[in-house]
C-alpha cells in the first residue's frame, strides 16, 4: 500500500489526465490494492444544460446549482466554467480569485469581548445587585447622613470580580477551542504558474487537494485512490475514487497518489455548509440558564415581599428612622441575593472542561457540560466523529 499522498491542481483547475489510468480507465496496475465500495455509486457526469459562455466567474453563479452543478458536469465542462487550464493559476489570478471567493475557511463570528463581559451582568441576580447599588448611593441620602459610599463602592466591586471570573473561565473555555483549531489548517500542494508549490489551505480560492482534502474537489488523476469519509458520513470503510469523481473537504486521502480541481472552498463545501445548518436551528435557553433564571426570580419575589413587610411594618409600629428602615432594607437586597452562584457554576464547570480536555473532549460553551449530562437518551449516526469510525465485535 503506497504512503497517502495526494497531489492538488493549480488554483481551480487541476492538470487534465493525459494517460489512460490517470483518466481514470482502470489498468491493471490500477486494479490492485484496491477498496471496495460498497453500494456507494457517484452520479453519472453529465454535461452542462445552460450556455456556459453566460456564466461568469462569480460565486453566485458557481455555486448555483439551478445554473451549472460542478460536482457532476463533465471535466471539460468543469475547466469551461471555471476559466483555468491545466497548467493552474497565475499568481495575479490567484489573488483576483481569493477575493471573488474569499479564502478557504470557515467564517467564524468574532464576538466583542466588552459586549461578552457585559453579558454576565444582564441576569435577574445582577439586577438585585444594581438596585442595592442604588439604594445605597441615592436613597441613603437623607436624614441628615451622606451616601452610604463605602457600601455602593463594594456592591459594585463584588459585582465586577464575579462578572469578571465568569468572563475568565468563558474565554478559557474559548481559547481551549482555537488551539486545535488553529493546528488543523494544513497546507497544499497547488499547481500555479505551471509548477507545484506549498501553501496555506487558507488562502486557496477553488481549487486543490491534500492529504486531508481541504475543499470539495473533482478528481483529473486518480492512481489507487481511496477516499475516508468517516467524519463526514460515518462510513467505516474507504471508498476508492476514480479521475472524475468528487472528493469532500474533511475527507482523508488514505490510499494512492491524484491530483484534483477545486470546486468549492470555505462556507460553500459539503462540509462548510453543516455550520450553517446547525446555525438556523432555535437559539432556545439552556437548562441551566433556565434554572439560574428561576432562582432569580425567586430572589425578586421574596425580597419584593419583605420589602413591602419591612416598610408597612417597622416605621409605623416601631417608629424606625428613615435611614435605620434604609439599612434594613439594603441588608435585604445584598443578604437574600445568592450572588455568587453563577461564579461558582462558571468555576466549577469550567473545571470540567479541563478535565474533558484531557480526554480530547473540546467544549466551546461550559455550559453546555451541564446540559449534557442532563441526557437521558442520545441517537446519533455520527460513526466516526463521536465514536471511532472502526467495526468491532464485543461478546
Amino acid at each position: 500500500m503506497s504512503e497517502p499522498i495526494v497531489k492538488k491542481a493549480a488554483g481551480l483547475p487541476a492538470a487534465a489526465p493525459t494517460t489512460p489510468g490517470a483518466a481514470g480507465i482502470p489498468t491493471e496496475e490500477n486494479k490492485k490494492c484496491k477498496y471496495k465500495d460498497f453500494g456507494h455509486e457517484e452520479e453519472k457526469a453529465t454535461h452542462a444544460k445552460v450556455d456556459m459562455a453566460q456564466i461568469e466567474l462569480k460565486a453566485e453563479n458557481l455555486y448555483d446549482k439551478d445554473k451549472v452543478d460542478l460536482e457532476t458536469v463533465v471535466l471539460n465542462d468543469v475547466f469551461t466554467l471555471l476559466q483555468c487550464t491545466e497548467e493552474g493559476l497565475t499568481g495575479a489570478e490567484t489573488h483576483r480569485r481569493l477575493e471573488l471567493f474569499g479564502p478557504n475557511k470557515l467564517e467564524s463570528k468574532e464576538q466583542n469581548a466588552f459586549l461578552q463581559f457585559l453579558g454576565f451582568m444582564r441576569n435577574p441576580l445582577s439586577g438585585v445587585m444594581g438596585g442595592a447599588a442604588l439604594v445605597a448611593i441615592a436613597l441613603s441620602n437623607g436624614g441628615g447622613r451622606a451616601p452610604d459610599w463605602p457600601d455602593f463602592v463594594g456592591i459594585v466591586l463584588l459585582h465586577l470580580i464575579n462578572s469578571a471570573i465568569g468572563f475568565y473561565e468563558e474565554c478559557n473555555a474559548g481559547n481551549g477551542v482555537k488551539a486545535p483549531t488553529d493546528s488543523l489548517a494544513p497546507k497544499a500542494k497547488v499547481h500555479r504558474d505551471g509548477k507545484w508549490s506549498e501553501i496555506e489551505s487558507a488562502i486557496l480560492g477553488p481549487f486543490k487537494i491534500s492529504d486531508v482534502v481541504p475543499a470539495d474537489c473533482r478528481l483529473t488523476e486518480s492512481i489507487n485512490v481511496s477516499i475516508d469519509r468517516a467524519a463526514l458520513t460515518g462510513e467505516s470503510l474507504p471508498q476508492s475514487k476514480d479521475a472524475g469523481d468528487q472528493c469532500f473537504s474533511s475527507s482523508t486521502c488514505k490510499q494512492g497518489e491524484a491530483e484534483g480541481v477545486i470546486i468549492s472552498t470555505g462556507g460553500n463545501t459539503f462540509f462548510g455548509r453543516t455550520p450553517s445548518l446547525v446555525g438556523q436551528g432555535d437559539d432556545t435557553t439552556g437548562h441551566l440558564q433556565k434554572i439560574l433564571a428561576q432562582i432569580g426570580f425567586f430572589c425578586l419575589v421574596s425580597i419584593g415581599i419583605f420589602i413591602i413587610l419591612e416598610i408597612v411594618i417597622p416605621y409605623p409600629r416601631f417608629h424606625y428612622s428613615y435611614c435605620h428602615g434604609l439599612d434594613s432594607i439594603l441588608v435585604l437586597l445584598i443578604g437574600a441575593i445568592p450572588l455568587a452562584i453563577p461564579t461558582v457554576l462558571s468555576i466549577t464547570m469550567a473545571i470540567g472542561a479541563q478535565q474533558l480536555a484531557k480526554h480530547k473532549a473540546i467544549v466551546t460553551r461550559i455550559t453546555t457540560i451541564e446540559e449534557l449530562a442532563g441526557v437521558t437518551i442520545l441517537c446519533s449516526d455520527k460513526t466516526g466523529t463521536l465514536t471511532t469510525n472502526k467495526l468491532t465485535i464485543d461478546k
